[in-house]
């Protein structure tokens, strides 16, 4: 049964790829970038599906893509070859979604975070390349908490801030992010314009959206 809107809110915590920001192309420019290095004359894998394959971490991007492309090379040693590719593209077709800026500006009273499992240099630099690192309280990424769905990051956040569970929103795209918001007690909001929504027939959130941009809206009505 899903949670009841929480009657009072201290934090509002962000998913990044997928929820945010679009990042899927630059993603997939960067992973067949990687291909081509690891292995010349590789067939580049499409856009929809390097898509698919984002949700879980840098690791478990390169890891399915170098499956999918046939191509035999362990992840330990291309993982680092993505990362340079990536800092090379991180900016050069992410935008935040529709509404999203004026989501959070409406949101601004409230402390703001983002838990993602992208690595964490990487979403700082996104997030300042956009122009909205200065919107969060704080960012933690992949190696700064536990990979999503283990719920140590959301927690840390949570006493950082002072908020209790029943005062957390977690907002994200996909199944792992209902069970994060699930196991640290959290109010949890699915959006479904971002990579992995189709995970939410298993695991429903307690609010769908279509976008981050509703939220301020439907976060109101639990002050009403």
């Amino acid at each position: 049964m899903p949670a009841p809107l929480p009657a009072r809110l201290r934090l509002v915590v962000f998913d990044l790829d997928g929820t945010l920001v679009d990042s899927s192309q630059d993603l997939c420019t960067a992973i067949n970038r990687m291909l081509a290095a690891l292995a010349p004359g590789a067939a580049p894998l499409s856009h929809p599906q390097v898509r698919s394959f984002v949700g879980d971490g840098a690791r478990a991007l390169v890891g399915r893509s170098l499956e999918a492309a046939g191509v035999a090379a362990d992840v330990d040693p291309a993982l680092p070859v993505f990362l340079e590719a990536y800092r090379g593209c991180l900016l050069d077709s992410t935008r935040f979604y529709p509404g999203v800026l004026d989501a959070l500006d409406a949101l601004r009273p409230l402390p703001l975070a983002v838990l993602t499992n992208k690595p964490g240099d990487l979403s700082r630099d996104l997030l300042a390349g956009l122009g909205a690192a200065d919107r969060f309280a704080r960012i933690v990424g992949g190696g700064d908490a536990p990979r999503k769905p283990d719920p140590g990051g959301l927690r840390a956040l949570m006493a950082e801030c002072g908020a209790a569970p029943a005062e957390t929103v977690l907002c994200g795209d996909s199944a792992i992010d209902v069970a994060t918001g699930r196991a640290a007690g959290a109010f949890v909001v699915g959006v479904d314009c971002g990579f992995g929504s189709a995970g939410f027939a298993q695991a429903p959130p307690d609010l769908r959206l279509p976008s981050v941009a509703g939220l301020p809206a439907a976060l109101r009505l639990a002050a009403r």
